[in-house]
């Protein structure tokens, strides 16, 4: 035997609509933190261990960009 289940989603409130805000916000922050974090630890290394990892100097925000972002 088939049953037939209707569900109706409500529209989000102003609560979900802000905590959704809120945790995208979170997120973000977090990403950013993480790149900062990583472009911080790539400008430490010496241009002899970045060249052992394939990266120029130059190229340093862009690789950590990719690495949080993937874009």
């Amino acid at each position: 035997m088939t049953y037939a289940n209707e569900i109706l989603s409500a529209p989000a409130g102003i609560v979900d609509r802000l905590n959704a805000r809120f945790a995208e916000l979170k997120e973000k922050l977090a990403q950013r933190a993480q790149y900062r974090a990583t472009v911080r630890e790539l400008s430490r290394l010496s241009d002899r261990e970045l060249s052992d990892l394939g990266i120029s100097r130059v190229s340093v925000s862009f690789v950590s960009h990719m690495a949080v972002y993937g874009k």
